[in-house]
């Protein structure tokens, strides 16, 4: 069975484009037809090298998305061969884009492998991110003085004996 990628019950994202090479690195598209990801570009001017364990660099997308649907949300993963085979992963763990933010997406590229080692060079254009949409759930929210209990109580990791 295949899900249908263009039902009425999606939101449209609008989509800004900020720097005008990401129409020839072919931005805006999904790696596949079932790709979950959209491919982010590093809009750099020039190659960017990051040390092992070294600080986060934050670099720019090239575009801006204006998702506008509060039940929706983006959500920024680094592409899973990169953090993988390269240890390039984001300096944030995920990025959040709320559908109230218009402004450029940044991504907050580290170099996870060990010191010492070799840093990762990130080239104008490559491929270093990827932003999912998903649905949000805002929970009612209730305010109380203490936990209301339940079976498993207060154990923690390892208590259910699976």
């Amino acid at each position: 069975m295949s899900a249908d990628r263009s039902g009425s019950d999606l939101p449209e994202v609008a989509v800004r484009i900020l720097d005008p090479r990401l129409a020839g690195w072919g931005f805006p598209r999904w790696g596949s037809e079932a790709a979950a990801g959209l491919d982010l570009h590093a809009c750099l001017d020039a190659p960017l090298s990051l040390d092992p364990q070294g600080p986060p660099a934050l670099i720019p997308a090239g575009c801006s998305l204006m998702i506008g649907d509060p039940a929706w949300c983006g959500l920024v993963f680094p592409r899973s061969g990169l953090g993988h085979r390269e240890g390039l992963v984001l300096g944030n763990g995920t990025g959040v884009i709320d559908a109230d933010y218009e402004g450029p997406l940044l991504i907050s590229a580290w170099n996870r492998n060990p010191v010492p080692g070799a840093p990762i060079v990130i080239e104008p254009g490559a491929r270093i991110a990827q932003i999912v949409f998903t649905r949000v759930a805002r929970p009612r929210l209730r305010l109380v003085e203490a936990a209301p209990g339940s079976a498993r109580g207060t154990a923690g990791f390892g208590s259910s004996g699976i």
